[in-house]
């Protein structure tokens, strides 16, 4: 069994400050963390290796050479091989662009060694774009589900796995063929803390680094800003809102909160009220 976990290294958000006059993330000073999402991703891959009875997890990650951290976080987890793409070139990726490299990548690992299953955190808590995971599927024509919370079965001989993931109204059951691409939410599986052994290893492990060119030759059209149609204009901290107005039953009686209710939500056009019947549509 062969799982590759796609990570992320972001800022922590409850540091995240944005600069008034350029409108970008201040990074210098605020620390950096595994994406939340990812590092259940990583739990999932290796809680399935034991499942099965063996096999390998691959870690990629595309990022500045300090991505590495998280990477070696992952290995302390129970991963066997991490890989850091970083170069200049791939700075300013939207996810179009990012989604390209990191299928380049897989297509690399799997001609090495075929993949199993591919496991993305549901999104990453900076861009909070849930994107990456089902360009990544699509690039490599594999089936993609999302907000998966648990693997039911996993049968590498038949090359069917059974999944179960959250919507609106409740939980899917889904049966897939192998190899599928899932994008995972955190009940998937709580993450363990690492023993000793693997932080000992961790600590030794020194994660592959490939570039632009090597191994795999990128498309220099494709990655970077050449890559990315998106341009983000400006990003900036809303304004603090003040709380709603709060009417109370008990003083005013249910007619005229009812009455207040309507006249609040008919002038903020919210809904469109039915005046015969009373009715909010």
């Amino acid at each position: 069994m062969h799982a590759v976990v796609a990570i992320k290294q972001v800022p922590d958000t409850s540091n995240v400050r944005i600069d008034p006059e350029t409108g970008t993330l201040i990074r210098e000073g605020v620390p950096a963390i595994v994406n939340p999402y990812d590092l259940h991703a990583v739990e999932a891959a290796v809680q399935l290796k034991e499942r099965v009875g063996g096999g390998q997890v691959t870690v990629i990650t595309m990022g500045p050479p300090k991505a590495a951290e998280a990477l070696i976080e992952c290995i302390e987890q129970g991963a066997d091989r991490a890989i850091l793409i970083s170069d200049r070139k791939f700075g300013g990726a939207d996810t179009l662009a990012t989604s390209y490299v990191l299928a380049r990548a897989i297509e690399t690992i799997n001609a090495e060694l075929p993949v199993d299953i591919i496991l993305f955190g549901k999104q990453a808590i900076d861009g909070d774009t849930a994107q990456v995971g089902p360009g990544v599927a699509t690039r490599l024509n594999i089936p993609l589900i999302t907000y998966a919370i648990a693997i039911e079965e996993f049968d590498l001989k038949s090359r069917t796995a059974i999944v179960h993931r959250r919507i609106e109204q409740g939980v899917e059951v889904l049966q897939t063929s192998l190899p599928v691409l899932l994008t995972v939410e955190k009940e998937i599986a709580p993450v363990r803390h690492a023993p000793l052994p693997r932080l000992i290893a961790a600590a030794r492990y020194q994660p592959e680094v490939w570039s632009a060119t090597a191994p795999v030759v990128f498309d220099p059209q494709q990655i970077g800003l050449k890559g990315s149609p998106t341009v983000v204009g400006k990003a900036f901290t809303p304004e603090q809102r003040s709380g709603g107005e709060v009417i109370s039953v008990a003083d005013l009686g249910l007619n005229a909160v009812v009455a207040r209710a309507l006249a609040v939500i008919e002038q903020a056009h919210v809904r469109n009220l039915q005046p015969e019947t009373g009715v909010v549509s």
